[in-house]
């Protein structure tokens, strides 16, 4: 597979949104090649308001298998979960 360009996974941001969302791959020789690609494949009608593209093989992740093992020591630090804090009235909604 030596002639088959680098995978690119790809996030857009929303017109109204505040973060990137993942929405699909494809291959391209380059970022900038994979920005112009994606831009014609997943922002068709004008929804995007900026693209991002990581190369799939820079990208590390947790296997589920590993959920026990990974979270379990958040567990045991309670005052870490938000439910320990009294927010005050002044704050408002947060």
């Amino acid at each position: 597979m030596k002639n088959e360009w680098p995978l690119w996974e790809i996030f857009i941001r929303g017109q109204h949104g505040m973060s990137h969302r993942h929405v699909g791959s494809l291959h391209a020789p380059d970022a900038e090649m994979a920005i112009k690609n994606a831009r014609d494949v997943y922002t068709r009608r004008n929804e995007g308001l900026s693209i991002w593209v990581v190369e799939a093989n820079h990208i590390a992740a947790s296997s589920p298998s590993d959920k026990g093992p990974l979270y379990e020591p958040s567990e045991s630090k309670v005052y870490r979960h938000p439910t320990f804090f009294d927010i005050p009235d002044e704050v408002g909604a947060m």
